[in-house]
């Protein structure tokens, strides 16, 4: 088969569903718009710009994007079967419209929730099929449900690392910073040791307060794994009105190791286990110091090849062409 994945591919996840679809021997080409930078020509368009988001719901950068992938898919010799649009509300309608006369199939996949990201809602009717991992979007918007995938592998770490950190989370600075701040007092009265990363581009906070470490250059996702490999649990901390469930989970499912999340829908999925999936309150955290004791316990076969990329592909790309 012929298919065309287009993404917003900042860290590489993505890239994961095109090596997988490869592996299995189609054609794949992965267009990964992080590359079409726009920059305003002049002070002019910047004021341009922001009288068409606030009246016209338009915008300069997405219509950019879309100029740019078009001018990808029309090097294309043959229609697609499937264009798989990762992040289409950074792309405007009109361009994603015109992604059907390229391909059989125009699908959509969104990782991030309408109420945080309300133009997800303007796209929505330009592609032919489109999911969501947000379980309240699917039933409001009559959207397909997908998950996000494992994009780590366990059985591909061939130096086993030694532990070094009791928890590891790394995430950008915003309103969830308040419970990294109770979790880490939480971790210290504990005295369980652990390694919290924060993205800060204002440079405002001291790395060493409350023992969490600040950044202002964002950490490449080879560095990251460095940590997430030297550690034993790792951390998730969802954003307010999401409960869909980001990679951080999934991490920890391909690597094996255990969770500590504050996402309490969590519980509610095939693969929860309270042995490797400690729920938290996020003003009140309780962290059992007994969690750590016992390893982590396998997920049944069949339950983790759903969330491979793989099974990904299965439940979005090919259930909709058969």
């Amino acid at each position: 088969m012929n298919i065309t994945l287009i993404s917003l591919d900042n860290l590489g996840m993505n890239e994961c569903i095109s090596s997988a679809l490869k592996k299995q021997g189609h054609n794949v080409q992965h267009i990964n718009f992080r590359d079409f930078k726009y920059k305003y020509p002049s002070i002019f368009h910047r004021v341009y710009n922001f009288i068409l988001k606030a009246f016209f719901k338009k915008n300069l950068k997405t219509q950019h994007h879309g100029k740019e992938i078009l001018k990808e898919l029309q090097k294309n010799n043959q229609i697609q079967d499937v264009i798989l649009t990762i992040k289409g509300d950074f792309i405007d309608p009109d361009s994603i419209l015109k992604f059907k006369n390229y391909t059989k199939k125009s699908i959509g996949f969104f990782n991030d929730n309408i109420y945080r990201c309300p133009k997800i809602k303007q796209v929505i009717p330009s592609f032919d099929e489109a999911y969501s991992f947000e379980k309240e979007d699917c039933a409001k918007f009559n959207l397909g449900f997908a998950t996000n995938w494992i994009y780590t592998d366990n059985n591909a770490v061939t130096n086993k690392t030694t532990l070094e950190y009791g928890v590891f989370n790394i995430s950008s600075i915003d309103k969830r910073l308040s419970t990294l701040i109770r979790i880490a007092n939480e971790l210290n009265s504990k005295k369980i040791n652990f390694k919290f990363i924060v993205y800060d581009k204002s440079n405002k906070h001291k790395t060493g307060d409350h023992g969490i470490t600040y950044i202002n250059k964002h950490m490449p996702l080879s560095e990251v794994n460095t940590y997430t490999d030297r550690s034993k649990v790792l951390l998730d901390i969802h954003r307010s009105g999401q409960i869909g469930l980001t990679f951080r989970i999934f991490e920890s499912i391909g690597l094996e190791k255990k969770l500590i999340t504050t996402n309490a829908d969590i519980k509610n999925y095939d693969f929860y286990n309270p042995n490797n999936i400690l729920i938290i309150d996020e003003n009140n955290p309780v962290i059992p110091a007994s969690f750590f004791e016992n390893e982590y316990e396998k997920i049944p076969e069949s339950i983790y090849k759903k969330y491979t990329p793989e099974g990904w592909a299965e439940n979005v790309i090919f259930k909709i062409i058969q």
